[in-house]
């Protein structure tokens, strides 16, 4: 199962991103997330031919086969600003070229918020930006190694894609482009936004109306996350596993029916990604493979 569900976390690439192999090493990753640019906004660096090879070195010497990239938090395609919205085509288009040129197997995105628009005309201008977001990227890719995915929100305020049927309703017109990937389940934000799945039962429920909504097969990763916040709490407030309100038993729940219906993923591996503040988070990978081993 260590092939088939590979766990990992968000690693810094300061400094360039070759460093993020053994950040990730450090931590006993099997796969690590990055982010190639800053997160809260600014310019990218470049990313030139030499640091493509330095990287690779890195992830060989490192002996890591699969890395994801995080899309910076900066971009809203619900946006009213016209600035804003075409600024966020431009940059996740850019950094879906950046993610492919290192090798990344998947990039997923927050997609914002649609309060200034309301969510009828949000929801359309946000479909429009990902087909154009699409567009961009494949006609600048010779070859597609980087997927696009879509992340559940937690539900906070009017937030895109906080629910089954939203995602469904964005991808909907993403589903002819080889660069679609799918989902990223976060369990935090799906907790939060009311999607039980801490018993046998209720995982299997969820995971019902996921694939009636949405359909198993587009699910291609998680995000691995405890909640501060209780069920239905429709905040975006990470934890520590095993000391919020997911707790052990629920991530032991939830893995086990990734597992037992790993056929959904054709067999390709499935990403499991920490997002918890880094003074605990090489104990929360310990548990998690704990976990793993036990299933």
């Amino acid at each position: 199962m260590e092939n088939m569900f590979k766990i990992g976390c968000h690693v810094s690439a300061a400094g360039g991103v070759w460093n993020a192999p053994k950040n990730a090493a450090d931590l006993e990753c099997e796969i690590f997330q990055i982010f190639t640019r800053p997160p809260m906004g600014g310019p990218a660096p470049k990313i030139l031919e030499a640091d493509i090879e330095r990287f690779k070195s890195e992830m060989e010497k490192y002996k890591f086969s699969e890395f994801v990239v995080h899309a910076p938090y900066i971009v809203n395609f619900g946006s009213a600003k016209k600035t804003t919205f075409h600024g966020s085509i431009s940059v996740v288009s850019e950094e879906l070229v950046r993610a492919n040129s290192l090798g990344a197997s998947l990039l997923m995105i927050h997609m914002g918020s649609f309060k200034d628009l309301g969510q009828e005309k949000g929801m359309e201008q946000a479909k429009k930006g990902f087909i154009a977001v699409l567009n961009k990227y494949e006609a600048s890719a010779k070859i597609i190694k980087t997927k696009f995915l879509l992340e559940i929100a937690a539900g906070a305020g009017e937030v895109i894609g906080d629910t089954f049927e939203e995602l469904a309703e964005l991808m909907e017109p993403l589903l002819k482009y080889k660069s679609f990937g799918g989902i990223c389940f976060d369990t935090q934000h799906a907790f939060s936004g009311g999607y039980d799945f801490r018993t046998p039962k209720t995982a299997a429920e969820t995971f019902k109306k996921f694939d009636k909504a949405i359909g198993l097969k587009w699910l291609k990763m998680s995000h691995v996350n405890d909640s501060k916040v209780p069920l239905g709490g429709r905040k975006d407030r990470h934890e520590h596993i095993g000391e919020g309100e997911i707790g052990e038993k629920g991530f032991s729940a939830f893995m086990k029916f990734l597992i037992s219906n790993y056929k959904f993923q054709n067999k390709s591996s499935f990403p499991l990604i920490l997002e918890t503040e880094h003074d605990k988070v090489k104990e929360d990978i310990k548990i998690l493979k704990k976990l793993r081993e036990k299933i």
